[in-house]
């Protein structure tokens, strides 16, 4: 996609919106039902219906529904605010995380409402398709090799600020949530401290697979060295649970990469509805 034209320091917003009703819209994320795999330190989602067409009638005829929901922010696909992760009990950038969460009101800095609405170029890198099957192992570590791979299959430059997606092909087990999780094997594929370094090292605004956790889970000894090292120390964003197909068949390694977070204040997360333009 092209920018849009500006006249006279502004945005022409009839060309802008030409330009997106012109390209191809790919949703990622999955839709947030009763049942679906989330990740055990997380409550699960409930959803009920609140009041019934029929319980509440106006003279007019009018009747109405509406839902309870009761969920994590860290459901479905989803981003991790910068304080999600301590290290050693500081967030990133030397804030003390007891002092930050301290009170009534959650988190007092790095909460998911200091994330700006996220209109950025994506890009993807298919590790799965580079090593020519359609997911990877249980438990299987990303290598900076595979990365390497991935990227030069995508034949595309990286820029500061981007927001780097990992397909591993795990979308496939999605209906089943012991196997998404990892939790009737040895745990789920990811990238490792060296490959959350050499994400680091391109300086992205975020990054984001198609697993429940990002970084490889080997359920006999879970360290979470990824999150430590990209939220902690680096400040990138981490995106879950991501449904990466559509894009992986349309060919595009770079695209529009748009969400909007929920201004939750105070929170370590939010539901999203990513979209890639092409």
């Amino acid at each position: 996609m092209h920018e849009g034209k500006r006249s006279g320091g502004k945005l022409d917003v009839d060309a802008w919106l030409a330009m997106t009703r012109g390209a191809r819209m790919i949703q990622l994320d999955h839709p947030l039902q009763k049942g679906m795999p989330i990740y055990p330190t997380h409550p699960p989602f409930h959803i009920t219906l609140n009041n019934r067409h029929g319980d509440i009638h106006r003279g007019c005829g009018f009747s109405s529904s509406n839902e309870l929901i009761i969920t994590s922010t860290h459901t479905s696909t989803h981003i991790d605010a910068l304080s999600h992760v301590s290290e050693n009990g500081m967030l990133h950038g030397g804030v003390d995380a007891a002092k930050a969460q301290q009170g009534t009101e959650l988190f007092k800095e790095h909460g998911v409402e200091t994330i700006a609405p996220i209109f950025r170029r994506g890009v993807l890198l298919d590790i799965a398709g580079a090593k020519k099957v359609e997911a990877l192992a249980p438990a299987e570590e990303i290598t900076v090799a595979d990365l390497e791979a991935a990227a030069g299959n995508a034949g595309v430059s990286f820029r500061q600020g981007d927001v780097i997606l990992l397909r591993t092909g795990w979308t496939r087990h999605w209906t089943d949530s012991r196997k998404y999780l990892g939790l009737d094997s040895e745990g789920t594929p990811g990238v490792a401290a060296e490959g959350a370094e050499w994400l680091a090292g391109k300086k992205p605004f975020a990054v984001g697979n198609d697993t429940a956790g990002f970084e490889q889970i080997v359920q006999t000894s879970i360290t979470m060295d990824a999150h430590r090292i990209l939220i902690a120390q680096h400040g990138i964003h981490i995106i879950e649970n991501l449904d990466l197909e559509e894009l992986s068949r349309s060919g595009r390694a770079d695209f529009a990469f748009v969400t909007l977070p929920l201004r939750i204040k105070g929170a370590t997360g939010s539901p999203l509805r990513p979209v890639a333009l092409v």
